[in-house]
């Protein structure tokens, strides 16, 4: 299972849990897992956060592959002009 690390400000979703271990091969399967689990944090997740997987950003990463191994961190996305 992949391990999964969201923000500090995913804990209003989550009751203040911010680690999870996750079996999904997509970043799209693991968004609808996290939001299946916790009603909302999905559509936040996919408004407001960039991914990390095994320490490589990803910037369209829905179809990005996630292995049985690997960390994946979402992370607050930078904006700017």
């Amino acid at each position: 299972m992949a391990r999964v690390v969201l923000p500090w400000d995913c804990r209003q979703f989550t009751g203040g849990q911010t680690e999870f271990d996750i079996e999904a091969d997509t970043v799209r399967r693991l968004i609808s897992q996290l939001d299946a689990r916790f009603p909302g944090l999905g559509e936040f997740l996919s408004q407001k956060m960039a991914v990390a997987i095994d320490g490589e950003i990803h910037q369209d990463a829905w179809s990005s592959a996630i292995r049985p191994a690997s960390e994946v961190y979402l992370i607050p996305r930078i904006g700017g002009g």
